[in-house]
C-alpha cells in the first residue's frame, strides 16, 4: 500500500505568514495540481504544526534554528491549510507540537489520538511519498523518521520548498544517507525553490 504524506502546507509557512518560506504558495498550488491526476495512492494524509504553548520553541528574539517567532498557533488563521492547497482528498490530518517543538509528522496524532505510524500500519502501508514544507526541517524530519520506521520512503523535491539553500542541501545529503529516495532537482547542484523564511524579520540567504 502507498500513501502520500503532505507536510505542513499552512498559511504561516507560505508568503505573508509569520514564518514564510518563499515558494510556499507555489508548492501549495503544485500539490493540488499533482493530486488532480490520479497517482495510485491508497491513502493521502496531511500534517500540521499546531502550537498551543510550545515553550522555548517560540521566542521574541529567535535564533531561527532552535527557536522561532510564534507560528501556527491553534485558533489562528496561520495554522490553517493554505487556500491553494486542496485538502478534499486528505483522509486524515495529524497535528504536532501543541506543547513542545515537533518537526516530524511522526510526532503527530489524529483527532482520535492515533499516531501517524500506527495509522499507516493499521492500513498496511509500506511505501510513502512525502511533499510539503519545509524541505530542510519538517519534510526532512518526517522523511528520515519514515525511513527509520521501515517504510520505503521517497521525497518529491519538486513539491517542496526549503528555508535556505545550505540547509536544504544538507537535508538532501542527510536523507540520501538514510536511504530516502529523492525525485526532482538536486538542490546541491541547481539551488532551491524560494530559499528564505521569515525574511521580513530575518534574512536566511
Amino acid at each position: 500500500m502507498r500513501a502520500l504524506l503532505i507536510v505542513d502546507v499552512q498559511n504561516d509557512f507560505c508568503e505573508g505568514g509569520s514564518l514564510e518560506v518563499v515558494g510556499g504558495q507555489s508548492v501549495a498550488r503544485a500539490i493540488s495540481q499533482y493530486l488532480a491526476t490520479p497517482r495510485g495512492y491508497d491513502h493521502i494524509v496531511a500534517t500540521k504544526d499546531f502550537h498551543v504553548d510550545p515553550g522555548d520553541h517560540f521566542s521574541d528574539d529567535p535564533d531561527f534554528a532552535a527557536s522561532w517567532p510564534a507560528h501556527c498557533v491553534v485558533g489562528t488563521s496561520g495554522a490553517d491549510f493554505h487556500r491553494d492547497f486542496d485538502g478534499s482528498m486528505v483522509d486524515a490530518v495529524f497535528t504536532k507540537g501543541q506543547y513542545s517543538a515537533a518537526y516530524s509528522g511522526f510526532e503527530g496524532t489524529d483527532d482520535s489520538g492515533t499516531s501517524l505510524e500506527d495509522w499507516l500500519r493499521q492500513r498496511a502501508v509500506d511505501q510513502v511519498d512525502i511533499v510539503g514544507l519545509a524541505t530542510d526541517y519538517c519534510v526532512r524530519a518526517t522523511a528520515t523518521d519514515a525511513a527509520a520506521a521501515g517504510f520505503t520512503t521517497r521525497v518529491l523535491l519538486d513539491l517542496t520548498a526549503g528555508v535556505a539553500k545550505e540547509s536544504s542541501a544538507a537535508a538532501v545529503d542527510d536523507m540520501r544517507a538514510q536511504r530516502v529516495g529523492l525525485t526532482g532537482p538536486d538542490l546541491r547542484r541547481i539551488g532551491l525553490r524560494g530559499g528564505s523564511l521569515g525574511q521580513r524579520t530575518h534574512s536566511r540567504d
